[in-house]
């Protein structure tokens, strides 16, 4: 009787379907080695958002400086004139912030008027200003 039983176990036991071991570390590899190409490239791209969101915020501050020069004639005499509803603005709604990338661009936000948020303004006379990121080496470490 218990030997009948025992036979009627191994039967069921043969006939279930089911993943073996080496199936289980098959698909434990594959999953690691694509893993293993996947986190590097995303980590990657953060970097490179950074430095692409940075230049567009360039772009996008020069074009107000070009705005308030060309309707008031002068260079803003610092950023926050760019925010205000004087003089004909605002030219921008907010002075956007520049992004820090690990250690190679990291802007300097001064307490002086022509420094805000990271952002430098060089006003030359005659001309119409520029914008630039504050700091050392920035705009190459910070925009390309």
């Amino acid at each position: 009787m218990l030997k009948k039983l025992l036979n009627k176990k191994m039967k069921l036991l043969k006939n279930q379907q089911g993943l073996t071991l080496i199936e289980l570390l098959v698909v434990i590899v594959i999953l690691g080695i694509i893993a293993a190409v996947a986190i590097p490239m995303v980590m990657g791209q953060q970097d490179s958002a950074k430095k692409n969101t940075n230049a567009q915020n360039l772009s996008i501050m020069q074009d107000a400086v070009n705005r308030y020069y060309t309707i008031n004639g002068a260079d803003p005499t610092d950023i926050e004139d760019l925010t205000s509803t004087d003089k004909s603005g605002p030219f921008i709604k907010e002075i956007p912030k520049v992004n820090s990338i690990g250690t190679t661009c990291v802007p300097a936000d001064t307490d002086d008027n022509d420094n805000k948020n990271g952002w430098k303004l060089t006003s030359t006379s005659g001309q119409v200003g520029t914008i630039s990121i504050n700091g050392t080496n920035t705009n190459d470490a910070c925009v390309k």
